[in-house]
C-alpha cells in the first residue's frame, strides 16, 4: 500500500521526476505526459461524479477511478524494469466492452454526430472523454517513442467510447436528449 507523509519533496524542482522504478527522467518525456494525461482524465471523471448521475454509472465511474491509478502506474514503471509491475489487462478491457454494451443497446441509433452538451452530467461526461481521447494521444505518442502496454492504450480507447455511451445514457434519462449536430445549420446567409 502507499504511504505519504509529506507532499511536497522539492525534487521535481528541476525538472525532473522519479517514475515507478524509481529512476529519474524529464518531466517533459513522453511517459510522464503519458501518465499525466491520464491523471487529468482521471480528474475530469470526478468533475462528472458530482453531478446529478445514476447511482449504476457514478459506481462504474468510480470503479473506472481506481483501474485509471492502475492504468497511470503502469505508464510510470518503464518496460524492463525489475520487479512486478501493476499492468492494465484484457479483463478490464472486457468490463468495459460489456458496460458499453449495457449502456448502448436500450440508446435510439444516431443519425448525425452528437454535440457536446445536454444535462450538466452528460457536458461534464462528454468533457472526460474529450480528455480520454488526449490521453489516448498521449499513449500513442509514447509508444512510438518507447514502451507501453498495448492493453492500456486499448483501455483508454474503449474509456473514451464508454464515456460517450454514457453521456447519451445521461440525456436519455434525464429528458434531455441529444444535442444533435446539423451541418451548415448555423451558417449566415
Amino acid at each position: 500500500m502507499v504511504r505519504l507523509t509529506r507532499i511536497y519533496t522539492r525534487l521535481g524542482d528541476g525538472g525532473e521526476t522519479h517514475l515507478g522504478d524509481m529512476s529519474r527522467t524529464s518531466k517533459a518525456s513522453a511517459r510522464v505526459h503519458a501518465f499525466g494525461e491520464v491523471d487529468e482524465a482521471n480528474s475530469a471523471i470526478g468533475v462528472a461524479l458530482t453531478h446529478e448521475l445514476p447511482e449504476a454509472i457514478a459506481a462504474k465511474l468510480t470503479h473506472i477511478q481506481n483501474d485509471l491509478f492502475d492504468l497511470g502506474a503502469d505508464l510510470c514503471v518503464p518496460d524492463g524494469a525489475e520487479g512486478e509491475r501493476l499492468r492494465v489487462t484484457p479483463q478490464q478491457v472486457s468490463r468495459l466492452e460489456g458496460w458499453c454494451d449495457e449502456y448502448n443497446d436500450p440508446l435510439p441509433d444516431l443519425t448525425s454526430f452528437v454535440l457536446p452538451g445536454g444535462a450538466p452530467a452528460a457536458a461534464a461526461l462528454h468533457v472526460a472523454r474529450t480528455v480520454c481521447r488526449r490521453a489516448e494521444r498521449a499513449v500513442v505518442t509514447l509508444m512510438e517513442h518507447g514502451e507501453a502496454n498495448p492493453q492500456a492504450l486499448a483501455y483508454l480507447n474503449r474509456l473514451s467510447d464508454l464515456l460517450f455511451i454514457l453521456a447519451r445514457s445521461v440525456n436519455a434519462t434525464s429528458g434531455a436528449g441529444d444535442v444533435m449536430w446539423v451541418p451548415g445549420g448555423q451558417r449566415l446567409a
